[in-house]
């Protein structure tokens, strides 16, 4: 009995309750705190998914702005959500920890979905309805609307970055990776965390999108917001259960000192051997192996020096043994080693922007495109033009089983690698993808505009042209079967190569890829839409699709991908596995890789 009891009551050595005691195994953490936070992730991702996937329809519908200007809007929305990941990652490492991150994060999500849902709900905040009979009939939104509506976005995109940095990170959290059972635990936590989101994609195609055309706006963002205010109250009542960690501090800081103490002695030699590069990894390992439940979170797994970036190998040269230097003068060779991995990523991480460039058009001028077409079934239901997604979210669930069930088994055999396919050639096909996705988009596009100028009548703004909306989904399957391979493989890429102590950065950096490819996709609107004009017969990125040339854009962002792609390869081969590294150096041989811990999705 008294063995059961103690068992009972065993304590966690590098987890706390909300009072900052040691947390008892069994009564915190596991299944019952990261089913909370599942929720809290399904709520988030139908509430951002949610005003994103159709915010297209109502800017150019309700708020009378252009279709080029509209694309822009949603994409600098998203691209700002995920960018603003590397800020709430910084927060949360640095400041508040991640539990107050998602809570404060999660509010101020929710007040902006709120002002959202409000300024679709008062006639003063949005402009008239068009009139038919006038020569002038749509009014654009004023400076005043435009304005408490971009208030409403970026209210909500700050909320959505600070909460999706920490979220799965929380999560993973309530499960001790020391502990067998847990640690399975756990990976079976990170496959229900990529459902959720996927179900939280579903819902937010179909049922948000569906009520915000056919019921109202107002009822569409108010759903959001009472979905993100009840996923905050479930959240905050599992306080006394969740299990907290210490700070780990910024990376940031380390790559910092590194690159300066690197240029403060850029002019002194480097020694020919290695092993006179200063490094107290090994020493440190020793005294910190003495304290008893210590060493997990203290001590730096050691890396071998390679020969790649060696200028930054100028920061472990310790010109004055004798003395204590600060680490803005004296870097360890782990900490140059850590820095130079990071480095080696940034290729990696450069080439796999324009993947999300492409999947920006899904949420803005593929939209733009449905609206334009016939989208009935049957003689009285419309598909919502935002629901068109929906073929792109199952595209994403019916390739990655296919791909675990079918790919990964015969991969294996030609390859022998017991994961079917490395990282890189997940995200080098989830490229190919991208490009066939846009290749099948501009095929489809100089179709609809023959059918389209085959009428007089259907060049006219707001008409539908006789040609059925599921043509478009060849372009929305290829691009979800291309982030079932990229996201999957970027996310394995980043969290397996960065070092140890970087995983919430190098998460960050990986979701700046999503970011950046907004915004690209932004930047080459404004390019081309200022190039070609917004009307006439050179125009691109006409303000009525059906007078423009859409299509040329769309091979466009072909050709660029076309190009990316081959400087991926390039990237690719010259990049070295960090497993590989550690193999090769004898003096490594005996240390094992730490098993990656993916912490965001």
């Amino acid at each position: 009995m008294v063995a059961e009891k103690d068992t009972t009551m065993e304590t966690l050595s590098d987890a706390w309750d909300f009072k900052g005691r040691s947390s008892v195994r069994s009564k915190s953490g596991g299944w019952s705190s990261a089913a909370m936070i599942l929720g809290v992730e399904l709520c988030e991702r139908l509430t951002t998914l949610g005003i994103g996937v159709n915010l297209v329809t109502y800017l150019t519908g309700t708020m009378h702005v252009g279709n080029a200007e509209a694309a822009n809007v949603v994409t600098n929305f998203m691209g700002t959500s995920f960018m603003l990941c590397l800020f709430g990652g910084l927060i949360a490492d640095t400041f508040l920890g991640r539990y107050l991150t998602i809570a404060i994060f999660a509010a101020v999500q929710a007040s902006g979905v709120t002002i959202l849902a409000t300024s679709t709900a008062v006639n003063g905040l949005r402009p008239p309805t068009c009139d038919p009979d006038s020569s002038n009939s749509c009014i654009r939104a004023s400076g005043l609307q435009l304005g408490v509506l971009y208030l409403a976005l970026y209210l909500t995109a700050l909320g959505t970055g600070g909460l999706k940095s920490s979220v799965s990170g929380f999560g993973s959290d309530q499960f001790d990776e020391t502990n067998r059972g847990e640690k399975n635990q756990m990976m079976q936590f990170f496959n229900w965390f990529f459902f959720f989101i996927s179900l939280g994609s579903l819902l937010a195609v179909t049922v948000l999108v569906y009520i915000q055309d056919d019921i109202g706006r107002k009822y569409g963002y108010g759903a959001c917001a009472g979905a993100i205010c009840f996923a905050l109250i479930v959240f905050l009542a599992g306080t006394k259960r969740y299990r907290f960690k210490k700070l780990a501090g910024s990376p940031l800081t380390q790559i910092a000192a590194v690159i300066v103490a690197a240029w403060r002695k850029r002019k002194v030699e480097l020694p020919s051997d290695p092993a006179l590069l200063y490094d107290d990894v090994a020493e440190k390992k020793d005294i910190g192996e003495e304290e008893k439940g210590s060493t997990r979170s203290k001590v730096k797994q050691r890396l071998p020096h390679t020969n790649q970036f060696r200028f930054l190998d100028h920061a472990a040269i310790n010109k004055d043994p004798s003395t204590e230097q600060s680490k803005w003068r004296l870097s360890t060779l782990t900490d140059v080693e850590e820095v130079k991995a990071i480095a080696r990523m940034l290729p990696i991480w450069a080439t796999t922007i324009m993947f999300w460039t492409v999947y920006a058009q899904m949420t803005t001028f593929s939209v733009a495109q449905a609206t334009t077409m016939n989208r009935h079934i049957g003689p009285s239901f419309e598909i919502p033009a935002g629901s068109l997604t929906v073929f792109f979210v199952g595209s994403i669930l019916l390739t990655v089983p296919i791909y675990d069930r079918i790919v990964v088994p015969v991969s294996r055999r030609f390859t022998g690698n017991p994961h079917g396919l490395t990282p890189l050639q997940r995200i080098g096909i989830g490229l190919v993808f991208s490009i066939l996705a846009m290749v099948s988009a501009a095929l489809i596009e100089i179709k609809r505009m023959k059918v389209a100028r085959s009428d007089p009548v259907y060049l006219q703004k707001g008409s539908v042209v006789p040609l059925r909306v599921f043509w478009l989904i060849p372009q929305f399957f290829f691009v979800g079967a291309g982030e079932a391979f990229t996201y999957i493989g970027q996310l394995d890429f980043f969290l397996r190569e960065c070092p140890k102590g970087m995983k919430t950065m190098s998460t960050g950096l990986f979701l700046t890829t999503l970011s950046l490819g907004f915004f690209i996709s932004s930047i080459l609107v404004t390019i081309v839409h200022k190039t070609t004009g917004v009307t006439g017969h050179n125009a691109w990125l006409a303000d009525n699709l059906n007078e423009g040339k859409l299509y040329l854009f769309y091979w466009l962002l072909a050709v660029v991908c076309f190009g990316n792609f081959l400087v991926y390869l390039v990237a690719a081969k010259w990049y070295v596995y960090k497993d590989k590294i550690m193999v090769e150096d004898e003096s490594m041989a005996g240390i094992e890789l730490t098993e990656a811990e993916a912490i965001c999705a």
